[in-house]
């Protein structure tokens, strides 16, 4: 049967770190919208090209749009036996054209909402580090690199983003509770969604995850 699993949580929770380990895992590809976006831009296709229009006007991708972009990724030959997603969907129609799709396929839905306190969310990227040759990133408390600003990979320099400051985080975090509170009710009252606590070490975290994934307990 085809696995689907969502990742819901705050920016901070672990959401594409436990995707990345789980899709290893299992076996299954790890899908971020905004990678296929970019990916659709890049290779300029038709969809790609549309998406490109409304991103350049400043205006917000229509839902049906973004879906067709999603669709067409999760139609790949890699899909065919599960895929993980990333940052969709982002809304309640989202949610139900995405529905639509797994029903038709039969497939085994699980929603993994990563719970996170406001305070663990700024401290954790508030101390995010990431290189500004190679993308690698770090955190100067749980994940240092070995020689203070410089990278372990390339040996490249490491800085804040600007998005990680703590009274940006706060915003982000305001934003992040105003779109994804109707989507976690959403998945709630269809019973497909398990929380697990992100405060936990990052193993126990990936266990809990795993054990919902593999069996729904």
């Amino acid at each position: 049967m085809m696995k689907a699993i969502i990742f819901l949580g705050p920016p901070g929770a672990g959401k594409g770190t436990h995707a990345k380990e789980i899709s290893s895992i299992l076996n299954i590809p790890h899908i971020s919208t905004g990678d296929i976006f970019r990916e659709a831009i890049k290779n300029q296709t038709e969809l790609g090209m549309r998406v490109k229009e409304f991103l350049n006007s400043g205006k917000l991708v229509p839902d049906e749009l973004v879906w067709e972009v999603v669709k067409d990724r999760l139609n790949a030959e890699d899909c065919k036996n599960g895929f993980i997603l990333d940052g969709f969907p982002r809304t309640i129609l989202q949610a139900e054209l995405l529905d639509k799709y797994l029903s038709e396929r039969n497939a085994d839905l699980k929603v993994i909402y990563l719970e996170a306190s406001d305070d663990l969310v700024i401290k954790r990227l508030s101390s995010r580090r990431v290189c500004k040759n190679c993308g690698a990133i770090y955190n100067i408390i749980s994940m240092p690199p070995k020689k203070e600003g410089i990278c372990d990979i390339c040996g490249g320099e490491l800085y804040q983003r600007s998005d990680d400051y703590p009274d940006v985080i706060k915003k982000r975090l305001e934003t992040y509770y105003k779109e994804t509170q109707p989507l976690i009710d959403y998945y709630k009252n269809r019973g497909v969604m398990y929380t697990i606590s992100a405060e936990k070490d990052r193993e126990e975290v990936l266990q809990g995850i795993l054990k919902v994934v593999k069996d729904g307990n």
